[in-house]
């Protein structure tokens, strides 16, 4: 059963003005559902940094609990697929947007969306992917749909060190691809090949501003947008694919039709907050065998509590990401 009172993240924007923070709130607080978990972990994501700030328009109504992750164990179900005690997650499907989220010790979620702790994942690790994690995968999930092969040449990926990245090199290579990592933080070249990466190239290798240039890529993942998606789509061999899936840099594309019309280039579009529940569960079934990232302890590189989140927040937004940050809940 779930307690009277607990504590959550809570973000407000009201006549008092945009702000967040720890207070104790209760179930009946909480966003309609059919299963209420006891929350062991959620995780930080970029996007979590732009809702817990207001620096970007995330959320859609207040006041809401933060977190687009959540993992735990059922404490109260109406949902006949959930029993009390089963292990679930959830990510992003409307999560500190439209709902409350992960950043509460309890949270109750809608049932079409909490997915059954896959067998080869534990709780912990589950939320050392989260988003970035799944998104990484669906990533490769839609480049592979759309002929994605090892022949086409080395992956890329873009802001490599951040968590995003970092597990895109790692899932990309457990799935047998060579992995070319882009990073501006040439301190962490080791960190990178240590997680697969075959190759660690500068900020310079995607600063191209010709409409095509040679084949270099087979193709990649894209968490930048601006300038390095454009000139990483100059870059890609015929008919590979180059997923986007971030913003970091801008949310502009400076690029002409020249790499789709003369070499079948593909953009395809990651959007893992609205994935379908079947491919979801597809993806996390990947995540918990064939693509489980090798070096998950090495990709967390800290570990809060909802007091330390906070402080996490503004040095993400400041380009200060390096791995992925676990919430204990």
């Amino acid at each position: 059963m779930s307690p009277t009172n607990f504590r959550a993240f809570r973000i407000h924007d009201d006549e008092r003005g945009y702000r967040s923070g720890v207070e104790s709130i209760s179930v009946d607080d909480l966003s309609p559902g059919e299963v209420v978990i006891r929350t062991a972990y959620s995780s930080v994501n970029y996007k979590d940094a732009l809702a817990g700030t207001g620096k970007g328009k995330i959320l859609r109504k207040f006041p809401l609990v933060g977190g687009i992750d959540a993992a735990g164990h059922v404490v109260e179900s109406r949902d006949p697929r959930y029993r009390e005690g089963d292990a679930v997650l959830v990510t992003g499907s409307g999560l500190s947007e439209t709902r409350d989220g992960g950043y509460g010790e309890y949270a109750r979620l809608e049932a079409e969306w909490t997915i059954p702790l896959p067998a080869g994942l534990d709780l912990r690790e589950a939320m050392i992917l989260g988003t970035a994690g799944f998104t990484a995968a669906l990533a490769l999930y839609r480049m592979l749909e759309n002929g994605q092969t090892r022949d086409h040449g080395p992956l890329a990926v873009t802001g490599a060190t951040g968590g995003l990245g970092s597990l895109a090199v790692d899932i990309f290579t457990r799935a047998g691809f060579e992995v070319h990592a882009i990073s501006g933080k040439p301190e962490h070249a080791d960190y990178l090949r240590a997680l697969g990466a075959t190759d660690v190239l500068g900020r310079d290798a995607l600063a191209t501003t010709r409409p095509m240039e040679s084949a270099r890529f087979g193709g990649g993942l894209d968490n930048v947008g601006g300038a390095m998606l454009a000139s990483l789509l100059a870059q890609t061999a015929p008919y590979g694919n180059v997923a986007t899936a971030g913003l970091a840099a801008s949310h502009d594309l400076p690029t002409t039709v020249m790499p789709f019309i003369i070499r079948g280039v593909s953009l395809l579009g990651v959007a893992s907050a609205g994935t379908a529940r079947a491919i979801r569960e597809r993806v996390w079934a990947h995540l918990a065998s064939d693509w489980k990232p090798a070096h998950l302890d090495r990709i967390l590189t800290r570990e809060v509590d909802l007091d330390g989140l906070s402080g996490v927040f503004d040095g993400m937004l400041a380009g200060g990401s390096f791995g992925r940050t676990l919430v204990r809940l």
